[in-house]
């Protein structure tokens, strides 16, 4: 890739930041990035912090996020740089969410009404038991997107609507809108899978 010419630009610090992405997509040069990366660290950690809440887990967003934006800003036309940047921290940390609570999906957090299929289980059936567990991740894996994150917020994380809102940048009715659809979907994917067991 050709190399950027400093001398009919000027230096990099004085570049807006729209500007070095621009540069970067024809060019490739990581100082370019760098210099991004360098300007918004403090916030990529800031919302990384927000979703997380755990030093470890934001430092390892922080550098899988500056690995995205090697590769996504040469496949996206940025016009506000700032903006799409955030986008790009908090999806990655609601992805981390997800992915960590579809490995710990716990049963006893559901609502009454989505599990009462499980009234029928005998708890020394081990086969049933496992069946029955793989059967309530699968159906949490299917609820659309919204549905998945207000559902696992509410009920796996226990935060309360006001949180999820500020968590999601959702409207408090549209919340409430997805718990209730996700719980339905819920109950008949649960209530299918229980008639095959």
């Amino acid at each position: 890739m050709p190399k950027v010419d400093l001398h009919k630009n000027p230096p990099v610090s004085l570049q807006t930041d729209e500007k070095l992405a621009a540069l970067y997509k024809g060019s490739g040069e990581m100082d370019l990035i760098g210099e991004l990366f360098r300007r918004y660290s403090h916030l990529i950690a800031g919302v990384c912090f927000k979703y997380l809440h755990n030093t470890e887990e934001v430092k390892d967003a922080v550098m899988h996020i500056f690995e995205k934006l090697i590769t996504d800003l040469k496949n996206n036309q940025v016009e506000n740089f700032k903006s799409w940047l955030y986008i790009v921290s908090k999806n990655h940390c609601l992805m981390i969410i997800r992915k960590e609570n579809s490995e710990k999906i716990q049963i006893q957090n559901f609502p009454e009404k989505v599990m009462e299929f499980w009234d029928e289980l005998h708890l020394n059936n081990e086969d049933v038991l496992e069946r029955r567990l793989a059967s309530l991740t699968n159906a949490m894996l299917q609820l659309p997107h919204e549905q998945k994150i207000c559902v696992e917020l509410l009920y796996l994380q226990n935060k309360s609507y006001k949180e999820i809102a500020a968590i999601t940048g959702l409207e408090m009715s549209g919340i409430k809108s997805h718990v209730q659809n996700g719980k339905r979907n819920l109950k008949i994917a649960l209530e299918k899978s229980n008639g095959r067991d």
